[in-house]
């Protein structure tokens, strides 16, 4: 499939789902990669992940548009159009749009293991830290005491995680 007829699609599909015409440019965008698709509210337009198209089929890219045009429609009309609004909410039920796409494989987002630990010399309190620090900048927020770096070894249960 390429940019036209994604652009075809995209039309049809907001004309039967929304009865509203998408007036605007929808390419397909190879760098998307932890996301199905995203619409840019300067322009208009919609990009959509081709990757999810070869690995989902048509339905899950499908779900996808719905949801990238529920974007569109609600900010072209002036109404909440972002995640966490009522209307968006709404409208991705009435259409049968998905919240969030299915991850693409090889894709799964690694844990990051606490690697150091800032410990209280005065009260022993310790915070765990995936990235070193400076501890001459800090101090301890439970007792104003001074800090110390320590770097922690990985067991066996944080390298599984």
């Amino acid at each position: 499939m390429n940019n036209s007829q994604l652009q075809q699609w995209v039309e049809r599909i907001s004309l039967d789902s929304f009865g509203i015409p998408f007036r605007h440019q929808a390419t397909f965008n190879a760098r998307l990669r932890t996301t199905g698709g995203r619409y840019f509210t300067k322009s208009h337009n919609i990009e959509i992940s081709p990757h999810q198209l070869a690995v989902h089929g048509e339905a899950e890219t499908e779900a996808i548009i719905k949801h990238e045009l529920c974007h569109y429609h609600l900010h072209i009309q002036r109404r909440g159009y972002q995640h966490r609004d009522a209307d968006f909410k709404q409208l991705l039920q009435q259409v049968g749009a998905t919240r969030h796409c299915r991850s693409l494989p090889g894709l799964e987002r690694r844990r990051q293991t606490v690697k150091y630990k800032l410990k209280c010399h005065s009260c022993g309190m310790e915070y765990p830290r995936k990235r070193r620090l400076d501890p001459r900048k800090y101090v301890c927020g439970r007792c104003r005491g001074k800090l110390e770096l320590l770097h922690v070894e990985p067991t066996l249960a944080q390298s599984e995680g």
